[in-house]
């Protein structure tokens, strides 16, 4: 839980959605990031540079392999390399692209999963997304936000009951549920300390945020009150099919608005953000090239790139038929290209496959490089404290339809069953290893080393707090393979780490590197 004094910023309110939408913009805040309006992603150039990658022997195999090479160095690819592995079709060289990918992402984040769980504050929105079930003016959606009280009321079952330590909080876009509210619900994550069914003090240390693009200042006191990564999706980075998708008379039809957000995030001192395209929207080639343009953007500007990209899938939503009639929908094979690309892109990011996917597609992508999963998820308002099974859906309350309903104890001892340890580790972000600096140690493979370390602590944690006796039979042997593994490759660390694990085994808990 973040310790920090607070400085008060400037935080601008409206009378109404209606003031809302029309001032909430501040144009400055783009136009320093657009210079001269030429936009980082130049669609002509994305499509000449796909086109020239057509025509220029895509499968040629000194090629594609001189670029995942590359990649296994852990540098971001430029935009014809991208561009070049996106035209692959062999099959053989996929699935080369496919096992470099897993090796580039055991080289930066070595053999663990982490886990976290969504947590939707609020279903108010003044935008109109044609695809969405929040989207204003949809009467099927139950519009609802959290309490300060229903939080602690979510944060006691995710927390101390099924055991998860990090949130993603999401947000729809409204003048009730902006900065402050934010702000609030953050604190109030992190302050309620519950326990869990073996007696053990527990909560939530860690909330990254899902949310609308917001100004310098507001950005800064998210900063303030402890947030991990802030998370925007773009949707979708084709400007006409951005435009028919949200209406001009809204604040999300401002494309440079927020396609720019990131920027202003580190701008406001927010150590990391992280991107994603919806895909099904547009054609899934551009989209994935557009996305590496925008993490270029970010390196050139600020030398520190995506933490995180994501990869969400249009799915099944309250008042649209978008999500099954959009010519652009992909099959699942082409998903798992599309994160195999991404991973030898952009080969230092986080990757995170959510519950929207089927469980046979996000297995998959566990074998192509993905680093985050959620599990035991509802993202219905209030849906962890009103409903007693993680399978209950309840479409006019949630964004969209979930897919994988597996709980975090089914997830664990899935990956257990593939030699995968499960990561609770919140550690990076109170030990100061963020930003810039993560961005280092995760190019020269020093932050797998510590993951690990926390990695093990974690799950024993969790292990020791929430596990059945099955699942802790199936997992102790993955857990003592790896701290031996810490044995034999970190002996410097070894000591301190065992001293470490054996006090969490005492019933300590919280201890970290």
């Amino acid at each position: 839980m973040p310790n920090q004094t607070e400085t008060r910023h400037p935080i601008r309110h409206f009378a109404s959605a209606a003031d809302y939408r029309k001032n909430f913009i501040v144009r400055e805040q783009i136009d320093k990031y657009l210079p001269a309006g030429k936009h980082f992603v130049d669609e002509k150039e994305i499509f000449g540079k796909l086109d020239a990658a057509s025509g220029t022997q895509p499968n040629d195999p000194a090629r594609v392999r001189a670029i995942l090479a590359k990649s296994r160095a852990i540098e971001t690819l430029l935009p014809e390399e991208t561009a070049a592995l996106i035209q692959v079709t062999d099959r053989g060289l996929l699935e080369e692209m496919a096992d470099t990918a897993l090796a580039v992402k055991k080289a930066v984040y070595d053999n663990r999963i982490v886990m976290f769980a969504p947590l939707y504050m609020s279903n108010l929105c003044v935008n109109r997304c044609t695809y969405c079930g929040f989207r204003c003016g949809n009467e099927e959606q139950k519009r609802r936000m959290l309490t300060m009280d229903e939080v602690k009321q979510e944060v006691e079952v995710l927390a101390g009951k099924i055991g998860h330590k990090r949130l993603i909080a999401v947000y729809g876009e409204h003048p009730d549920t902006s900065t402050d509210y934010i702000a609030e619900t953050i604190r109030t994550a992190y302050a309620h300390q519950v326990k869990s069914p073996r007696g053990a003090v527990v909560g939530i240390r860690r909330v990254n945020v899902n949310a609308a693009p917001l100004p310098v200042e507001d950005l800064r006191v998210l900063k303030q009150v402890g947030i991990g990564t802030f998370q925007v999706f773009q949707e979708t980075y084709h400007r006409e099919t951005y435009a028919r998708l949200h209406p001009a008379d809204t604040v999300k039809g401002d494309y440079d608005w927020r396609t720019t957000a990131f920027h202003r995030a580190l701008e406001a001192g927010v150590d990391d953000v992280g991107m994603g395209v919806l895909y099904g929207l547009y054609d899934w080639k551009f989209e994935l090239l557009a996305s590496l343009y925008h993490a270029r953007d970010l390196e050139r500007q600020f030398n520190i790139g995506p933490h995180t990209i994501s990869f969400p899938r249009l799915e099944p939503a309250s008042g649209t038929d978008l999500p099954t009639t959009s010519p652009y929908l992909i099959d699942d094979d082409t998903f798992r290209r599309i994160v195999i690309i991404t991973r030898l892109s952009v080969p230092y990011t986080g990757m995170i496959v959510t519950c929207r996917e089927r469980p046979e597609s996000r297995d998959a992508c566990v074998a192509c490089g993905i680093t985050q999963m959620d599990a035991s998820s509802n993202i219905a308002i209030k849906g962890y404290s009103d409903f007693a099974s993680e399978q209950h859906q309840e479409k006019d309350r949630q964004q969209f339809v979930l897919s994988d309903t597996r709980t975090l104890e089914e997830m664990i001892a899935h990956l257990a069953r593939e030699g995968i340890i499960t990561s609770f580790c919140t550690a990076g972000y109170r030990c100061g290893r963020t930003g810039g600096c993560i961005m280092d140690a995760l190019k020269t493979g020093k932050e797998g080393k510590f993951c690990k370390i926390n990695a093990v602590l974690t799950f024993r944690e969790w292990l020791d707090d929430f596990a059945s006796a099955a699942t802790r039979a199936l997992c102790e042997p993955v857990l003592n393979k790896e701290l031996e593994g810490i044995r034999e490759n970190l002996p410097k660390f070894y000591p301190t780490v065992k001293e470490h694990y054996d006090r969490i085994c005492k019933g300590e808990r919280d201890l970290f590197f």
